[in-house]
């Protein structure tokens, strides 16, 4: 039997048309609204990452706007208590679906690296909450806000390292997928 045959591709489709909508809610909602507020990005789309200056940035920016300040917030309680746990669970489950249970890529693989794969999206899904936190704590008066600033940016770093990670496995488990030869 192989990996993930009991998991229906509707599932997974579900999950990837839920992860588009919620992600659709974000950016229409409040990334855009954000930019269109302070002419400025909301951190956690910078895709290459940023230093701690561009916190100490967004901080200023955020003290300034109360506007900018609730839209970040409603943003990090709303759509984003959801998103990194349904792309969490649509990663795993193209993990699953795709992935061979004692081979990757055509050869055979010790069973902790196989299982070690699996973690990826897991990685990813508290990498992306921990962000969230972090991102609560530091554009907030708390006593930890300036740890806050200081991890923020590695966590971005860290979401972003595993989703590309993870995308890449994918991509790549399902053009080996898609080029086996079939077997009835």
């Amino acid at each position: 039997m192989k990996a993930g045959s009991g998991i229906p591709l509707w599932i997974v489709a579900l999950l990837a048309a839920l992860c588009l909508t919620v992600l659709a809610w974000t950016t229409f909602g409040f990334v855009v609204p954000f930019k269109h507020e302070t002419g400025q990005a909301v951190l956690d789309t910078y895709f290459a990452g940023y230093d701690e200056s561009a916190v100490f940035h967004m901080q200023k920016l955020l003290d300034e706007n109360e506007t900018a300040t609730r839209l970040l917030r409603a943003m990090y309680f709303g759509p984003e208590l959801i998103f990194p746990a349904l792309l969490t669970a649509l990663l795993f489950l193209a993990f699953f679906k795709l992935g061979p249970g004692g081979a990757w890529f055509g050869r055979s693989a010790h069973p902790l690296v196989g299982k070690a794969v699996y973690l990826l999206p897991f990685i990813y899904g508290i990498a992306d909450y921990g962000e969230n936190i972090s991102s609560l704590i530091a554009f907030g008066n708390g006593a930890y806000a300036g740890l806050a600033t200081h991890l923020l940016p590695w966590m971005t770093r860290l979401k972003f390292a595993s989703l590309a990670i993870c995308f890449i496995l994918i991509a790549r488990l399902a053009i080996a997928r898609w080029l086996s030869p079939r077997r009835d």
